[in-house]
C-alpha cells in the first residue's frame, strides 16, 4: 500500500522507509490477499493483535517497527489485561487525527508511552514527544504527559556485548509495559 500510495498520487515526495530483516519471516507479520484489494489501504497506525476489551486500555504504549511485537508477546504471558500496544507506521507526517480519535476511545487510559530500541538520543522519541503531549490534549486528556521506555542516551547504537543488549531489552519491555524488570541495567523510564 505505501508503495502503491506513493506512486498514485499526482506529486513526489521523497519515500523512506525503515525495515528490520527479522520481520520477513516473523508468524505475526503477515497480511491476508483481503488487505491489498477494495477499499484497504495504507494505515499509519495500526492496531494491537489483542487488544483490551472496548474502553479498559489503561496504558497505551505507542511504538515502531518490530518492537511492537516483543511488546505483544511480554504483555500477553505477563496476563496484563489494560495495555494496548499501537505502532506507528509513519513518523511524517505524524498520524495526529488519527492519534486522536483513538485516545478519546480510552475513558481509562492512565499512561501513555512511547518505546523505542534506539538510543534517547537517535531515536524517534524528541521529535513525537511534542506531537504525542498535542494529541493528548485535543483528546481530551490533558493531564498526561507522553513517557519515554527506551535505553539512555549514547553515542554508541550499539552495546557491543549480546548480553548487555538482551539486558537492555528485557528492561525497555518492562519499562514500556509497567512491569518490573528483572535485573540487567534498567531501561530510561521518564516522563
Amino acid at each position: 500500500h505505501l508503495l502503491r500510495r506513493q506512486m498514485r498520487r499526482d506529486f513526489r515526495k521523497p519515500l523512506v522507509l525503515m525495515t528490520p530483516k527479522s520481520l520477513l519471516r516473523h508468524k505475526h507479520a503477515v497480511s491476508a490477499i483481503g488487505d491489498f484489494t477494495g477499499d484497504s489501504h495504507f494505515r499509519r497506525l495500526l492496531s494491537d493483535l489483542n487488544p483490551p476489551a472496548a474502553r479498559e486500555t489503561r496504558r497505551l504504549v505507542l511504538c515502531s517497527g518490530k518492537l511492537a511485537y516483543e511488546l505483544m508477546e511480554a504483555r500477553d504471558k505477563a496476563g496484563d489485561l489494560g495495555v494496548e500496544i499501537v505502532r506507528v507506521e509513519q513518523l511524517y507526517p505524524f498520524p495526529s487525527s488519527a492519534l486522536v480519535k483513538r485516545l478519546k476511545t480510552m475513558p481509562a487510559l492512565q499512561d501513555v508511552v512511547w518505546a523505542q530500541e534506539e538510543a534517547q538520543n537517535n531515536g524517534a522519541w524528541f521529535f513525537v514527544e511534542p506531537l504525542i503531549e498535542a494529541c493528548l490534549q485535543q483528546a481530551g486528556h490533558s493531564g498526561l504527559r507522553a513517557q519515554y521506555a527506551g535505553r539512555p542516551s549514547s553515542a554508541s547504537p550499539a552495546t557491543g556485548l549480546a548480553k548487555r543488549h538482551v539486558d537492555e531489552q528485557a528492561a525497555l519491555i518492562a519499562a514500556a509495559l509497567g512491569h518490573n524488570a528483572e535485573g540487567g541495567q534498567p531501561a530510561v523510564a521518564a516522563e
